[in-house]
């Protein structure tokens, strides 16, 4: 879809869209089309009882009188005041669904200048043109016989305001944005057979482009780092075990303490011995999320050209029952020598990030660590599918989180780390073991597991399993991989480490 940032006009030809103020107040742009079309606008609200200009709300005219348009589309925008991007956004992405669903190939929004709205005009034109192109994201590659009437009909967003050039300006930015988060996605989206270690080490090298420095660790490699956590994971599978070091160096010091980002890179999972139920077993094709919300973050810093030096560390591996696979019951030693009775194979998200975390902090020295992991769905259960679990032993750290998090529609909930937590997973054969004592805190048990091999490093823990896919529509997230944690962590960054941007 090409986006064009142009003046305020009446549009000629396409659809039109402009916005409505809670209670149907009308902006100036809908009095000027309501003039336009003889009143048309005027006779549909009064028509439309159930529109009030409340935020998401839609309300089509088609054909309107004199004005050479296929339709007219009013939004809701709710309260001026309560305006922000994030309202602009999801205005862009619900009016890109709308438009795709019936048909429309050109669309032109208006965005009017508005006493008491948070967001800037310049600001609310571009995050317009960023929701629409985030919900237009299709994952159609494999599509070979799909009707012209499925597939998206939009080719041309213009979005009119009075400050067009400062909007694009705003908008390239975001662009990139948009495509390091379709990246991520697709990345999520593939399948096993395509997506593994190794192609998975090689899509991380392609960040090479943006001036990232990435290195791929080996099973030899990590066999002499003496990683046994993260390779009995692997020893399963005919497909080989991958650690990528992805660095970027956008401080003014190059050398001085990185941001570390560290990611769970399950390419498939089917529990290994302690093998899944078939049902659902073809969705852990996305156990990799985490490590593609990191290779995607890492792409946006650089392509952003990042006031930071940042880091990401993803170990790719694939868990298969096979007669070279670890068993229930074995015990492994991880790369920080503590050793491991691995009671259930099916939690061997945390064995690849035991080693992870400790390779990143023991070379890296980083200001803090975050892991990202589709690690339990005892998180799913705590939390459903509106926040993803945050575990930290950082106030400051969780804090900043939270409030990246919100801002741009990535909740975060903060969870508890306890000593009694952590007696659960003391084990009688090894230093630790990889599951509690039950089904309870399956969340927080693994969190706490993770800490052992943070070495008191500032860390948050982020379980993203009930976030990384969506089986239904958001505003700005179609359904399929959400690609969360990308523009979180972004902000994240943005907000509270370069001090220069």
């Amino acid at each position: 879809m090409k986006i064009r940032f142009a003046g305020q006009e009446l549009p000629r030809s396409g659809a039109a869209v402009a916005g409505i103020w809670e209670d149907c107040v009308p902006s100036a742009v809908v009095r000027r089309l309501d003039e336009a079309t003889d009143g048309a606008i005027t006779r549909a609200l009064a028509g439309a009882a159930r529109f009030n200009g409340k935020k998401g709300e839609l309300l089509p005219i088609v054909a309107p009188a004199r004005l050479p348009l296929s339709r007219i589309v009013l939004t809701g925008l709710g309260k001026p005041e309560q305006a922000n991007s994030r309202v602009f956004e999801e205005l862009g992405g619900a009016v890109a669904a709308h438009l795709n669903s019936a048909g429309e190939s050109e669309v032109t929004i208006i965005v009017d200048r508005v006493e008491g709205v948070p967001a800037a005009i310049a600001d609310a034109a571009a995050a317009v043109a960023f929701g629409a192109q985030l919900r237009s994201y299709r994952f159609d590659r494999y599509k070979t016989k799909e009707k012209p009437e499925k597939k998206p009909s939009l080719a041309q967003l213009t979005i009119m305001s009075d400050a067009p050039s400062a909007a694009q300006r705003a908008y390239n930015l975001l662009e990139k944005a948009v495509e390091a988060i379709a990246f991520t996605r697709d990345l999520v989206s593939e399948p096993g057979n395509v997506i593994y270690p190794e192609t998975l080490a090689a899509e991380a090298r392609t960040l090479e482009q943006f001036g990232v420095e990435v290195e791929v660790l080996d099973e030899p490699a990590m066999r002499e780092l003496g990683m046994g956590a993260l390779l009995g994971v692997a020893q399963g599978s005919a497909r080989a075990p991958q650690l990528v070091v992805m660095q970027w160096r956008g401080a003014g010091d190059r050398q001085s303490a990185p941001l570390a980002f560290i990611g769970k890179g399950v390419t498939f999972d089917t529990g290994g011995i302690s093998i899944k139920p078939a049902a659902g077993m073809g969705e852990m094709k996305w156990d990799m999320a985490g490590s593609a919300v990191v290779i995607g973050l890492m792409r946006l810093l650089a392509a952003r050209q990042a006031k930071v030096n940042a880091v990401g560390v993803v170990g790719l591996v694939e868990n298969m029952p096979s007669g070279t696979a670890q068993r229930p019951g074995d015990i492994v030693t991880s790369m920080s020598g503590q050793t491991i009775e691995v009671l259930n194979t099916d939690a061997e998200g945390r064995l690849v990030l035991a080693d992870a975390m400790w390779y990143c902090q023991d070379r890296f020295k980083p200001q803090f660590m975050i892991d990202l992991a589709t690690l339990t769905g005892a998180i799913i259960v705590a939390l459903g599918h509106h926040h993803a679990g945050l575990y930290a032993n950082d106030e400051q750290l969780a804090a900043r989180l939270i409030e990246a998090g919100r801002a741009v529609g990535e909740e975060l909930w903060r969870m508890p780390l306890a000593e009694a937590y952590d007696r659960d997973i003391d084990s009688d054969a090894a230093d630790v073991k990889n599951i509690g004592g039950g089904r309870a805190a399956g969340s927080i048990v693994a969190a706490q597991f993770l800490q052992r091999f943070v070495n008191n490093v500032p860390w948050a823990h982020l379980d993203i399993a009930g976030m990384a896919w969506s089986s239904k529509d958001a505003p700005t997230v179609p359904k399929g991989a959400t690609a969360f944690g990308v523009r979180l962590l972004d902000r994240f960054v943005a907000t509270y480490y370069e001090k220069d941007r």
